[in-house]
Formats: C-alpha cells, sequence, structure tokens
C-alpha cells in the first residue's frame, strides 16, 4: 500500500480505456490514489499543468511529479510498487510485454476507431481488414488464461480496450469482428479479463460509453 505521506493523483475521463488501464494497475496493486475527472475536449488547468506537452489524459502525479503515457505510467506504477507484478522479470518476456502492448495501441485500438469513425469508405474498410488480421496475431499469441499466465499482466491491461470497449464499437457500428467463431482463444481471454474482480471493479458503466460512440457516430453518419 502506498504510505500516508505519499501523494498520489490520478487525472483521467471515465469514457478513457487508457485512465482504466492505469486505474487497473493501481487496483492490482492495492494503491489509494485520488481521482480527478477532467471533461474533455475542455483543457483544466490542472492538465495543463501536468501534461503541457500533448494536454491529453491520462496523467499520474506522483509525489507533485507528472507522468503522462499509460503503458508508461503503468510500468512506473510497476517498478515503485513492488507487490502483485504486472511485468515480468525475465529481460526477454518483459521485451515481448511492451512490443505486444504496443501492437494492441497501434494495429488493434488505432485501426478499429479509423475504421469506425472515417468518412471514406474504402480507408474504412482498410483499416477493418488491418484489424481482423492483428486479432489474428494475438488469437496466435493466446496460449494461458491470460497473456500474462494465470496473473494479469502489461497486455491484458493493454488489451482492457479489445475486450470491452471493441465489442461496444461493434454493437454501436454493426459489425461482427470478435466473435468465439473467428478467434476463439481471444474470445475467451476477452471473457475472463472482464470478469477478473479487478477489471471489472475499474470498467466505466458500459451504457455511458455506449451513448458516447452512439452520438459521435451519428454525428459522423450525418455528415456524409
Amino acid at each position: 500500500m502506498a504510505s500516508s505521506q505519499e501523494e498520489i493523483t490520478l487525472l483521467g475521463n471515465t469514457l478513457s480505456p487508457y485512465v482504466c488501464m492505469v486505474e487497473i494497475a493501481l487496483k492490482l496493486k492495492g494503491v489509494e490514489y485520488k481521482y480527478v475527472e477532467v471533461n474533455l475536449p475542455n483543457k483544466t488547468d490542472l492538465l495543463l499543468k501536468y501534461n503541457p506537452v500533448h494536454k491529453k489524459i491520462p496523467v499520474f502525479v506522483h509525489n507533485g511529479k507528472p507522468i503522462a503515457e499509460s503503458l508508461v505510467i503503468v510500468e512506473y506504477i510497476d517498478e515503485t510498487w513492488k507487490q502483485n507484478p504486472i511485468l515480468p522479470s525475465h529481460p526477454y518476456q518483459r521485451a515481448l510485454a511492451h512490443f505486444w502492448s504496443k501492437f494492441i495501441g497501434d494495429k488493434v485500438v488505432d485501426t478499429i476507431l479509423k475504421a469506425v469513425f472515417t468518412v471514406d469508405e474504402k480507408e474504412s474498410e482498410k483499416n477493418t481488414e488491418e484489424t481482423l488480421e492483428a486479432l489474428q496475431f494475438l488469437e496466435n499469441e493466446t496460449k494461458d488464461k491470460f497473456f500474462g499466465g494465470e496473473e494479469v499482466g502489461l497486455v491484458d491491461i493493454a488489451g482492457v480496450f479489445i475486450a470491452f470497449w471493441f465489442p461496444i464499437l461493434e454493437e454501436v457500428v454493426g459489425l461482427e469482428l470478435l466473435t468465439s467463431h473467428k478467434f476463439p482463444k481471444l474470445y475467451k481471454w476477452s471473457q475472463d479479463l472482464l470478469n477478473h474482480p479487478t477489471v471489472k471493479e475499474s470498467l466505466p458503466a458500459r451504457d455511458i460509453v455506449s451513448s458516447y460512440f452512439k452520438a459521435r457516430y451519428e454525428s459522423l453518419s450525418a455528415s456524409k
């Protein structure tokens, strides 16, 4: 647990999968923290003070020192609080965890958002195909209950978008990509992750996320 002398603050937004990643890490470690909701796209003075470069959430502030970028924050948390390790101890396994965590952000999160929220149909189809290819790579990598083995690790935390946000996007748009038929191992992993007690308590309300995506998608459709 964090000592009473430590000041730990997380600037975030309920809808953000990146903020959720940090919250999962903190809860896995049993670290107490103060949460400050940032209503985007408004940039609060606190956000501008602590993340003047990117002006994005999440921002993790430990004893007055800010850290940005979700994967960087999760790794910092893992190195600062040693209980319940998130990253493997072996250098090669750590390198693989870094690789696949970044892969999820670059090849799944970015591409599916482009597929859904791109006006150009050909571009949208291209990004959908790239998303399916990325999911197949992850299907091939799914060997244990979690990517971290029997316990939730860095890649699982990075993959919370796939388990929770991805199906909501599919529902809003009418896509069927991550199914038990197409990707049986990855689909089972996603269900196990959603049912993990720490992950479950860190997730936002599904209807709030769904309403947000519906509004964005309808706005985009109206502009076509």
